[in-house]
């Protein structure tokens, strides 16, 4: 089953969400603010997305800015930015989705649904 990370207020979300329905995808939803994935959970979609670790972050997010993430990214290892993303679910680009051996991070409709179509 596919595990949905996102967040009800995001319009992104809600895009892939409805994306997801058309497709007849079975799929869980996780609210990524109340329960992020956890540290190895990120390291294995990370993997599995093939994308930089920086693409993890919502940069557009409120607490990015304000915890001045730019800033920090630099000096930091990649445990070190994986545990501060499992702590902090609205710090993680949204949506996060995986069926345990393939990830997307975030919604481009034509890879979501090349993705995600059974």
């Amino acid at each position: 089953m596919i595990k949905f990370y996102g967040y009800k207020k995001c319009s992104t979300c809600r895009k892939a969400e409805k994306a997801l329905e058309k497709l007849n995808a079975d799929y869980q939803f996780i609210d990524i603010t109340e329960m992020p994935p956890g540290v190895s959970a990120l390291k294995k979609m990370l993997k599995q997305s093939g994308v930089d670790i920086k693409k993890l972050f919502n940069t557009s997010g409120v607490q990015y800015r304000e915890l001045k993430i730019k800033d920090k990214l630099p000096g930091l290892k990649e445990n070190d930015i994986l545990k501060m993303l499992a702590a902090n679910g609205r710090l993680i680009k949204r949506p996060l989705v995986s069926d345990g051996s393939r990830a997307t991070i975030g919604f481009k409709e034509d890879e979501f649904n090349e993705m995600w179509k059974s």
